[in-house]
C-alpha cells in the first residue's frame, strides 16, 4: 500500500560541526544501505544569519519501498513522540497534503528519536498519498499510521 509519494530528510551543517557523524545519523533513519540502493545525498552550501558558512544536506527519497521503509523505521523508534504528532496532525499537514517533523539533532547523536520545534533539527517532510487528493483523506491515512 502506498502510504506516501516521497519523503525529505534536510539538516543543516554548520562548518565546525562533525560531517560524518551528522551524515551518519541521515543514515541512522532510513534502514537500508544508501550506498548500495545508489541514493545519494544532496549537498549545497549556505550562509546563516551570522554569515558563517555552513551545508545543507538533503536525502530525498521517491521510491515507494524506501519510502514505506523510512516510515515504519521513523514510527517504531519514535515512541510517545507518535502521540504529539497525533495532537498536532492538523498544524503539521498543509494543503500540499505535506506532512512535517522536526528531530532534535543532539539527541539523535545519541540515539534518540525526540521531536523538537527548534531549528537544531533533522526537518522531515513527508508527501501523504490520498486518492482522490483530500485532505480529510491525508488525515484518516495519518491517524491509521499514528496510532
Amino acid at each position: 500500500m502506498r502510504i506516501a509519494n516521497n519523503a525529505c530528510i534536510r539538516v543543516f551543517c554548520k562548518e565546525d560541526e562533525d560531517k560524518k557523524l551528522v551524515i551518519e545519523k541521515i543514515k541512522l533513519l532510513l534502514p537500508f544501505d544508501l550506498e548500495k540502493e545508489k541514493i545519494k545525498l544532496e549537498w549545497q552550501r549556505a550562509e546563516g544569519f551570522d554569515r558563517k558558512r555552513m551545508h545543507v544536506i538533503k536525502a530525498a527519497l521517491t521510491k515507494n519501498r524506501y519510502v514505506n521503509a523510512f516510515i515504519q523505521n521513523l514510527l517504531d523508534k519514535l515512541g510517545d513522540g507518535k502521540k504529539t504528532l497525533l495532537e498536532q496532525l492538523d498544524s503539521r499537514l498543509d494543503n500540499d497534503l505535506n506532512f512535517f517533523m522536526r528531530l532534535d539533532k543532539d539527541m539523535l547523536t545519541k540515539g534518540k528519536f525526540v521531536l523538537t520545534d527548534s531549528g537544531n533539527c533533522y526537518h522531515i517532510r513527508i508527501n501523504i498519498a490520498s486518492f482522490p487528493k483530500k485532505r480529510e483523506k491525508a488525515v484518516a491515512v495519518l491517524k491509521g499510521l499514528l496510532r
